[in-house]
């Protein structure tokens, strides 16, 4: 079975929603056969390359609120996150662009597979999240990305151009095909969707219903005492 997650490295519930489906992985008898591939969506590609305003101060404006409620807002995101074992520290973070964030995932996925990926994007999402580091920043990005494994050279490169632009892009695509509006946004087998940090419960259900979807359970007709050759040959 294959799980595809639309996320940003700036979405607090993108984090949350990853935790769930972690632990409903646990629980899932068939988890060895689940490869998990994250798939890109910016929350805000017009956001700075570099951004140093807090984010709390760029959200209360785009949402019409006082600072003092918006920090009363994002609280009930840093409870949810302390209900999984996350301490936030959204209160510190910045807006900034992801899109060099997003280059490097697909680069982790070319080079070493889900796995791999699957180490950049909890390190990304620890640096923003539980550290409170800018992810905009090339050298945040690449001390990450060399923590978690990847080649510093590929990193550089990628980080110095343009490579994967078209990989980003086109997961956004997909996104709004499948029509999704936001994140964290996830397919099971494609067909199976998922969307927001739903309840490990969800993840439980939706897990087991693509898994009997895409191994059906042969139904046998009549009785097994008919004739038949067996292992051992046949009984004439």
């Amino acid at each position: 079975m294959r799980i595809e997650i639309w996320s940003d490295v700036v979405c607090p519930w993108c984090y949350i929603g990853k935790r769930r489906l972690e632990r409903a992985l646990d629980g899932f008898e068939h988890a060895d056969q689940v490869e998990v591939v994250y798939r890109s969506f910016e929350l805000d590609p017009s956001a700075p390359r570099h951004g140093t305003e807090p984010t709390v101060v760029s959200l209360a404006r785009k949402y019409g609120r006082s600072e003092d409620e918006m920090r009363q807002m994002m609280q009930g995101v840093v409870d949810a996150a302390a209900g999984e074992d996350l301490a936030f520290r959204i209160f510190e973070n910045v807006h900034t662009n992801t899109v060099d964030a997003h280059r490097l995932l697909h680069l982790a996925l070319d080079a070493g597979g889900p796995a791999l990926q699957r180490d950049l994007k909890e390190a990304l999402l620890a640096a923003y999240f539980i550290r409170a580091e800018n992810v905009g920043d090339p050298d945040v990005l690449r001390s990450v990305a060399l923590e978690a494994g990847l080649d510093g050279d590929r990193v550089d490169a990628v980080l110095a151009g343009q490579e994967y632009a078209d990989e980003v892009a086109a997961d956004a695509a997909q996104a709004r095909a499948y029509g999704a509006t936001g994140v964290p946004f996830f397919v099971l087998d494609g067909a199976f969707g998922i969307s927001g940090a739903q309840p490990v419960e969800v993840f439980t259900q939706a897990l087991e219903q693509a898994w009997a979807a895409s191994h059906p359970v042969l139904q046998m007709a009549g009785g097994d005492d008919a004739a038949a050759c067996g292992p051992d040959g046949c009984a004439v």
